[in-house]
């Protein structure tokens, strides 16, 4: 039985300030889950934190995007410790952090073998930075780690793709713009839009996804959970705020077929900005809906 090990990522290096001279409030997220109970409530074997460089809203000026090099340097220890983590047969349950987080993960998952990447997001994340108005990772991340993009953060540790592109499955965007969604669609990548998603159906889509995951034969997957991938009226704190969203009953669902899954490996939980949760209504609900999912459903037998 692989033991639960809550890591904390406490991270903003991956987002454009909200305003001059203010961080992103992300970096708040694993306190303000320990506040309300997320810890006590999943009971880890034991919780590791490891705290991200100092952030910087300059962009770099070899390739536009920000803190890139500590985002590397960042990589590279988060890395170390999820492999440490997966070569003990525990289960990283990551607290992020924005979605630039991933590229540790990604990275130690490559050291490991060859395993697909369950992208649950409102937005794809799978961007050029010619695209970029912002200059921030989390806004690349699923690119990146696929190996699009500079090379100083592909190809860390000469360990480009970190996850192959054709084992990405980029689900829940609804930021339905052609020049946005022509990136993955042109790639290799599986994309299911939250349209094509509820189109088809989320049994339907997880099951495939499952059964890819079988017959590639790969070593198993990583769940990347964005919380702005929930609706708007459920989960407005986060720093990219689009209409629509997956409903609760939606999101347990998906989350609830990937977590029976024993070929899932670990995953991460990103975005909710504390500072746009005053009150802490949203984050409560949260707790009590993801907690109460996970440890129904959760299948963590070897």
């Amino acid at each position: 039985m692989k033991e639960i090990c809550i890591v904390e990522f406490p991270s903003n290096l991956g987002l454009k300030e909200p305003q001059p001279g203010k961080e992103p409030g992300v970096k708040k997220l694993p306190d303000w889950l320990w506040k309300h109970n997320l810890h006590k409530i999943i009971l880890p074997k034991n919780i590791i934190r490891l705290d991200p460089p100092k952030y910087s809203n300059s962009r770099d000026p070899e390739n536009q995007l920000l803190n890139s090099n500590s985002l590397v340097d960042y990589a590279r220890e988060q890395a170390y410790l999820i492999n440490n983590l997966l070569s003990q047969n525990k289960f990283p349950f990551i607290l992020g952090g924005d979605c630039s987080i991933l590229l540790g993960a990604a990275m130690a998952l490559k050291q490991k073998g060859n395993y697909g990447l369950f992208y649950l997001d409102g937005h794809t994340d799978f961007m050029d930075i010619s695209l970029s108005e912002t200059g921030g990772v989390g806004g690349m991340a699923a690119s990146i780690v696929t190996g699009n993009g500079t090379e100083k953060l592909t190809n860390i540790l000469n360990l480009r793709p970190y996850i192959n592109e054709e084992n990405l499955w980029c689900v829940g965007n609804r930021e339905y713009d052609d020049a946005y969604e022509n990136e993955i669609r042109n790639s290799s990548a599986t994309y299911i839009s939250l349209a094509s998603l509820r189109k088809q159906g989320i049994l339907k889509s997880v099951q495939s996804f499952l059964s890819e995951v079988k017959n590639k034969d790969l070593d198993g997957f990583w769940l990347h959970i964005d919380l702005d991938v929930l609706n708007d009226t459920v989960m407005p704190c986060v720093d990219s705020r689009t209409p629509d969203g997956l409903s609760y009953e939606e999101f347990n669902e998906l989350t609830s077929l990937l977590f029976q899954s024993n070929q899932l490996t670990g995953l991460e939980i990103t975005i909710l900005d504390p500072d746009l949760d005053v009150s802490g209504q949203y984050t409560k609900e949260f707790v009590q809906q993801f907690t109460t999912t996970f440890k129904t459903h959760i299948n963590l037998e070897v």
